[in-house]
């Protein structure tokens, strides 16, 4: 029985907000095709495709994403272009969408935990995975996502056996996201793709991880385009064997008759919540 390989590359780029970088993204995509061939599936980082001004949020279907679909159709690969921000009437969400090698959107998946207070877009309601026939399942999270290990649960028990999380951060929580990745792999023992932009994008340093939480790849500050062979059925035999062969999680959670009652209606209640004020931006440090 032939392993299920997926050939995928993640392209850390320059983003340059303000303005409309597809162009520039179908250059990066072009070199992927020119170099490696075997590649199916493309990534980019969140609002890569025209930054964070809000005034500039697209609708969908739209120009850019059909130049997109038009090129991986031409080209038979599944592309993910990071995130822009979508109007739709009245509201603005920030919004990932997974483009089929037919050149079809297939996904769309609204950035559930905006990184409030400083990110005003609206929540999304909906996890999301898709299918890439033959292959598995996926999960998409956006950045801040990626900070709560209810979303990366959920898609785990959606069936996702990868998560592609695309981020734009510039800040030095950027060390913790690293960490966070990680950590939502070994819990889930499924692989976790963060991918960070550059310049007005973020900060770099993208990581692949395995299921076992080994970084398969970190790629530094500077743009690249990082790529990797992964094979999907190593996530059935971690999960099955267990972690470094020993730690089988996935099995123990899914035997557990209680129930989590921190989950229920009242959470918000909870004693955990003590002693912390509203969500704000802080503005100084006491008084």
């Amino acid at each position: 029985m032939m392993s299920r390989l997926l050939g995928l590359a993640g392209i850390q780029m320059n983003v340059i907000y303000g303005q409309d970088n597809t162009a520039m993204m179908l250059k990066k995509m072009n070199a992927v095709n020119t170099l490696f061939p075997w590649v199916e599936i493309i990534f980019f980082s969140e609002l890569c495709l025209n930054g964070r001004d809000m005034k500039l949020a697209l609708p969908i279907p739209n120009p850019s994403l059909e130049k997109l679909g038009k090129w991986a159709r031409d080209n038979k690969k599944w592309v993910i272009p990071g995130s822009f921000y979508e109007k739709e009437e009245n509201k603005i969400y920030n919004t990932a969408v997974v483009i089929s090698s037919g050149g079809d959107v297939i996904a769309r998946y609204r950035k559930i935990f905006p990184w409030q207070p400083l990110e005003t877009s609206d929540p999304g309601e909906r996890f999301c995975v898709f299918d890439i026939p033959g292959k598995g399942r996926f999960g998409l999270c956006i950045c801040y996502d990626q900070w709560f290990p209810e979303l990366a649960r959920t898609l785990a028990l959606m069936g996702a056996e990868a998560v592609f999380c695309p981020t734009a951060t510039s800040t030095p929580d950027r060390t913790q996201e690293v960490i966070m990745a990680q950590a939502n792999a070994i819990a889930n023992q499924y692989y976790w793709f963060n991918l960070n932009g550059v310049g007005a994008g973020g900060i770099g340093r993208s990581v692949f991880v395995d299921p076992e939480g080994r970084i398969l790849q970190n790629s530094g500050e500077g743009e690249r385009i990082m790529t990797q062979v992964i094979d999907l059925d190593v996530v059935a035999r971690v999960r099955d064997f267990g972690t470094m062969g020993q730690c089988q999680v996935w099995k123990s959670f899914r035997d557990y008759k209680d129930k989590f009652t921190i989950y229920q209606e009242g959470v918000a209640e909870s004693k955990g919540f003590n002693n912390i004020g509203p969500l704000k931006r802080h503005t100084k440090i006491s008084g």
